[in-house]
């Protein structure tokens, strides 16, 4: 099914981003994080967010691709109306999210342009971002798995 294979490439991004994410948390306490750990994120998401472009547009174009194999299969009305809307929330509030702030979040990051302060709270807020995203994500796709088959 279409929109499990792009959940799937969505979680491998989500995993990927996270690996660079995670290196906050040891930090919980620290008012700003230590140079090389922003060095790390911050040069991760400049090439993620921005010299990796065209290719970095892939990942909108399957969260588009998800939407609409959703929309398709309400539009055929073969699933039961929980399995969709269940479904719209748990893709669609990462998709949201992304667009609204996470990937705006990612780019400042990427940009280095704020104070080592403003660059710690959008780590963090990244990877609290990330860590919602890969749980819906996840859950998204364990239940077509159950249902949908």
């Amino acid at each position: 099914m279409i929109a499990a294979a792009c959940a799937g490439f969505l979680i491998a991004v989500l995993w990927m981003d996270l690996i660079f994410d995670s290196q906050v948390l040891p930090h919980r306490g620290a008012d700003v994080l230590p140079e090389p750990v922003l060095a790390s994120i911050c040069g991760y998401y400049r090439r993620a967010t921005t010299t990796s472009r065209p290719m970095s547009y892939l990942i909108a174009l399957v969260m588009a691709i998800l939407l609409g194999a959703l929309a398709v299969r309400f539009l055929t009305g073969d699933d039961p109306w929980w399995l969709i809307a269940t479904s719209v929330v748990l893709a669609g509030g990462p998709i949201a999210l992304a667009m609204a702030r996470t990937v705006r979040n990612a780019v400042r990051l990427g940009a280095r342009a704020d104070d080592r302060g403003e660059q710690t709270r959008l780590a963090r807020a990244v990877c609290g971002d990330h860590q919602v995203c890969l749980a819906c994500l996840s859950g998204f796709l364990a239940l077509w798995l159950a249902f949908a088959g």
